[in-house]
C-alpha cells in the first residue's frame, strides 16, 4: 500500500470566493480563515462581556502600572492603551483621547469585554494571543468592518519563570493615524510588565522562550535493558491506558504537569507494539523556527515503523497549530496505530485544530502522588549519569521522598545528576538546598543565600545546632528562628 502524501502547506485559498482577491500577510490571511471558520460575523461585532475584569491579578497590576508610565509619555495623542488576559478579556484600557474611548465603546472594545480572534475576529489584540507573536493589524486587514477604522497593535505578555502566555498589550489609534512606532510600544510594555511581574513576584526571572529541538530516541526514553524503573499503580495504570488507546488506532494525547514524564510514558506504551520501535520527539520551537521545524520532522510521518511524539504543541502559533493538523490529519490511516502522539499540560491547553485529533486523552500523575516512585527514578538517573550504581544513605532517601517535587520528574532527575556528580555515595548535604526547604513562598536573592548558607551548615556531617550557630556568627535562637522562617526540615539522624 502507498504511503499517503503529505501536503506541503494550507490551502491559501479562502472559502468564501468574495474575500479570495483580498490581499494581506500570510498570518492576516489565516487569522482570515480562522475567523470565518469561527463564525464571527463580517460586518459587526457581536459583543461577549463577562463582567467585571479581574482588577486583583499580578497582570493587571504590572500592566496598569507600566500602562499609566506610558500613557504620561503619549499625552494628548489618539490612542487608546489596553491589557488583556490570555483569554483576550480586556482587563483595563487607559487614555486620553476622549473620542477615540467612545467611538471603541461602539465596537465594544472595553474592559469586561472578549476581544479573542473566536469572538471577534481578525484583531491586534486576539492575533498577538493566537500567535504568540508581536501583532500589527491596519485598517483592512480586520475581520470585522466595523474595525477598519482603526490600527491595533499588540504584544503577548510571559509569565515570570514559565514563559506561558500571561495576557497582552493592545495599542489602538485611528486607522489614518501615524502607526510606524505603535508596535514598538506596545513590545516595550509588553516586556516591563513582565519583568514588574518577576520583581513582584519574588525576584524570579523571566524564562527564555523555549527554543526547538528534534530528536531520536531508539526504543524510547528509557534503555530496554533497564525497563521502566517506576512501580506505583497510578502510573502503571496511565502507561497501561495510554498502550490500550495506541494499540486501538486511536489519536492519543498524554496530558499532565510539567516534568511529570509525558513523553516518557508516551515512548513507553508505543514500545508495547511490535515492530515500531522507532521514535523521534519534537518540541515546538520558537516563532520564529516553526517553518523549518515542521519542515524537518513532518516527513518522518512516512515511515511505518515510526512514531512521533510532539510536545509544546500549546506554545505554536495558532498558523502552526493549523498547519500541523493539516498535516497529521492527512496521515490517519484506518484501522492501523497512529504514527503519532501528543502531549501536553492539559487537553484545554492543544489548539483547536490539534485537539480535534484527539481520540483519547491519558493524565500522567504528578509525582508528588507517586510517592514510591522517587527512589527508583533516582536510582536509576544516578545510574545513567555514572554508569554504575550509586548508593544513597537513608537520610539522603528520606530527604527525597519526603519533598513534594514541584518540578516533577524534570526536578528530580537535575537533583540527583548535581548530586552524583559531587559524591559516590550520596548523603543529604549533596543535595541542592531545595529538597529541604519547605516553603513556599519566594524569596529574594540574600534570602536564598542566606537559607543555602543555613542548609549547607546543617547539612554537614557530625555537626551539631551549637556548631552551626558558631559559624555563621548568630545566636541560637537566631538560628532557630531563621530554620522557622524559611521552613527548613531538619535533617533527623540517619
Amino acid at each position: 500500500m502507498d504511503e499517503p502524501a503529505l501536503p506541503e502547506s494550507l490551502p491559501e485559498s479562502l472559502p468564501d470566493p468574495a474575500l479570495a482577491g483580498r490581499s494581506a500577510a500570510p498570518r492576516v490571511r489565516a487569522s482570515w480563515r480562522r475567523s470565518q471558520g469561527y463564525g464571527v460575523p463580517p460586518d459587526e461585532v457581536v459583543p461577549v462581556f463577562t463582567g467585571s475584569p479581574d482588577t486583583g491579578s499580578l497582570l493587571y497590576e504590572c500592566a496598569h502600572r507600566v500602562l499609566s508610565d506610558l500613557q504620561s509619555t503619549i499625552a494628548n495623542e489618539p490612542v487608546s492603551l489596553m491589557v488583556a488576559d490570555p483569554a483576550g478579556f480586556v482587563l483595563a484600557r487607559l487614555g486620553d483621547d476622549v473620542s477615540i474611548h467612545r467611538a471603541l465603546d461602539r465596537v465594544h472594545l472595553a474592559p469586561g469585554f472578549s476581544y479573542s480572534e473566536r469572538n471577534a475576529g481578525t484583531n491586534g489584540l486576539g492575533l498577538s494571543l493566537a500567535d504568540r507573536a508581536p501583532t500589527l493589524v491596519r485598517a483592512a486587514d480586520h475581520w470585522v468592518t466595523d474595525l477598519r477604522g482603526y490600527t491595533c497593535a499588540a504584544a503577548p505578555v510571559l509569565e515570570p519563570g514559565t514563559g506561558e502566555l500571561a495576557g497582552s498589550i493592545n495599542l489602538t489609534t485611528w486607522s489614518d493615524s501615524s502607526s510606524e512606532l505603535l508596535l514598538g510600544l506596545a513590545q516595550t510594555a509588553a516586556s516591563a510588565t513582565s519583568a514588574l511581574m518577576a520583581v513582584r513576584s519574588g525576584g524570579r526571572l523571566v524564562r527564555p522562550a523555549p527554543r526547538g529541538e528534534v530528536f531520536r530516541v531508539i526504543g524510547g526514553s528509557l534503555a530496554p535493558d533497564d525497563g521502566d524503573p517506576c512501580v506505583t499503580p497510578a502510573w502503571r495504570t496511565a502507561v497501561d491506558r495510554a498502550a490500550v488507546a495506541v494499540s486501538s488506532g486511536h489519536g492519543t494525547v498524554v496530558v499532565g504537569e510539567p516534568g511529570a514524564g509525558k513523553a516518557t510514558l508516551a515512548a513507553l506504551a508505543r514500545r508495547r507494539l511490535p515492530g515500531r520501535q522507532r521514535l523521534l520527539h519534537a518540541r515546538a520551537p520558537e516563532a520564529g523556527d516553526v517553518a523549518p521545524w515542521l519542515e524537518l520532522w513532518t516527513p518522518e510521518l512516512r515511515d511505518a515503523d515510526t512514531c512521533v511524539i510532539v510536545s509544546g504543541l500549546h506554545r505554536l502559533p495558532a498558523w502552526a497549530a493549523g498547519e500541523l493538523a493539516h498535516v497529521l490529519a492527512g496521515v490517519r490511516r484506518a484501522g492501523r496505530p497512529q504514527p503519532f502522539v501528543l502531549t501536553a499540560p492539559g487537553y484545554g491547553a492543544l489548539p483547536d485544530p490539534v485537539a480535534r485529533l484527539a481520540d483519547a486523552v491519558v493524565e500522567v500523575p504528578p509525582l508528588r502522588d507517586r510517592a514510591d516512585d522517587v527512589l527508583p527514578l533516582a536510582s536509576w538517573t544516578a545510574r545513567q549519569e555514572r554508569h554504575r550504581e550509586v548508593a544513597f544513605t537513608p537520610r539522603a532517601a528520606r530527604a527525597l521522598t519526603g519533598y513534594a517535587w514541584p518540578g516533577n520528574v524534570g526536578q528530580l532527575r537535575r537533583v540527583v545528576r548535581e548530586a552524583v556528580a559531587r559524591a559516590d555515595v550520596v548523603d543529604v548535604h549533596h543535595l541542592a538546598p531545595e529538597v529541604l526547604d519547605a516553603g513556599s513562598r519566594p524569596l529574594s536573592r540574600l534570602e536564598r543565600l542566606e537559607r543555602d548558607e543555613i542548609v549547607r551548615c546543617l547539612t554537614e556531617p557530625g555537626t551539631t545546632m551549637t556548631r552551626v550557630a558558631e559559624e555563621l556568627g548568630i545566636g541560637r535562637a537566631t538560628l532557630y528562628r531563621k530554620i522557622a522562617q524559611y521552613k527548613i526540615a531538619l535533617p533527623r539522624a540517619g
